[in-house]
């Protein structure tokens, strides 16, 4: 029987540095899922792709600002992973593997300066994965403000270090992905067969109106910049130059999976706004099908939408550990009933493991 008392008799000899990591262990291990985990007696292995690290090594390049890239929210010290201390949060959420990422801050620096921190931080996962395999796995940074530099880093990354692909932004200094100048890297993310991790930061234009109560420019900004993203990469033919890019796109992809049909009518209503060049291949609420999406939606409701609209087969597990957005992301996949067995299981570490080539 997998008792609290033998969840933290396994666990003997993991050591924790923070009490509250350790009361979410206690909690945890008391009520809800915790490893293994199994769905209808089989055992399923849960992979997280939206985890995030920093490595100090790398900031120090950013001089005096190096203080300002780690988020004022609760975790946010845990950025700097202690292996043990890591490994006991995420049994705690019952997740056996992280794909872990580091959200650019890097792209308004110059070309040697996001060199060595793309180096250092390509270098540093590679390790870290290396000395865990079974537990981690991860997205390569890239300069992507120098698209000859990240084809470059992108091929190093996957070919030498074993990285899994990429995490990016929804944009780079406010051009969107879609612009010809990032052709390249999508060519060789496609070649590589590398799975590109859209991670947004805001949309800076809009930086005024979110400001007030309610942390706008997160809760607002960050699923509008995704939007946009998916949006541009659809509608400029991005998506159909590139049909075999594989890209997750985070938190549930922001709004698009709530408010995608409206896309379909649009050049209909205004054939205006859209430039008669471009001629989709398909409706633009089909390419939905072909992107992936992490399940960071927070409800069984706004979970079964999703699903709904793009398909269990395109979702994957995301908690954003270690920043407690979502505390229980297993618990919350199991909780929604719409969902088959076999569904919940690709959600959980199905879908992962055959996108990013992962076994055992």
């Amino acid at each position: 029987m997998n008792t609290r008392r033998n969840f933290l008799k396994g666990a003997a000899g993991i050591i924790f540095c923070s009490c509250g990591m350790l009361d979410a262990a206690r909690a945890q291990a008391s009520q809800g899922q915790r490893l293994p985990v199994t769905v209808s007696g089989k055992r399923v292995k849960t992979i997280d792709v939206h985890a995030h690290c920093h490595f100090r090594e790398a900031l120090a390049h950013m001089g005096e600002n190096a203080s300002r890239i780690l988020p004022r929210v609760k975790g946010a010290q845990q950025h700097f992973i202690v292996i043990e201390e890591r490994l006991k949060g995420m049994d705690a959420q019952a997740i056996d593997m992280e794909v872990l990422s580091i959200n650019p801050f890097w792209y308004r620096t110059d070309r040697d300066t996001a060199a060595k921190i793309v180096a250092i931080q390509n270098e540093k996962l590679a390790e870290l994965c290396a000395s865990r395999p079974d537990r981690f796995a991860a997205f390569a940074s890239l300069a992507l403000q120098y698209p000859d530099l990240a084809v470059e880093q992108l091929e190093t990354a996957v070919k030498k270090l074993g990285l899994r692909g990429a995490a990016i932004g929804a944009s780079v200094l406010d051009e969107d992905f879609s612009e010809p100048k990032f052709h390249p890297v999508w060519a060789k993310a496609e070649e590589l067969g590398a799975v590109l991790f859209i991670h947004p930061q805001s949309v800076l234009e809009l930086a005024k109106r979110f400001k007030g109560n309610g942390w706008l420019a997160n809760t607002v900004g960050n699923p509008l910049a995704t939007t946009l993203a998916l949006q541009h990469l659809i509608f400029e033919g991005t998506l159909d130059r590139f049909p075999g890019l594989k890209i997750i796109a985070a938190h549930g992809g922001g709004y698009l999976g709530s408010y995608a049909a409206r896309s379909d009518h649009a050049c209909f209503v205004s054939p205006e706004n859209c430039n008669p060049d471009i001629k989709l291949r398909k409706k633009p609420s089909e390419y939905l099908n072909q992107l992936y999406f992490d399940a960071l939606v927070f409800t069984p409701q706004a979970l079964r939408h999703l699903a709904s609209q793009v398909g269990a087969s395109q979702i994957v597990l995301g908690s954003d550990h270690p920043i407690p957005w979502e505390e229980h992301p297993v618990d919350h996949v199991l909780a929604t009933t719409t969902l088959s067995d076999e569904e919940k299981i690709a959600i959980l570490g199905g879908n992962a493991a055959r996108l990013f080539g992962l076994t055992g």
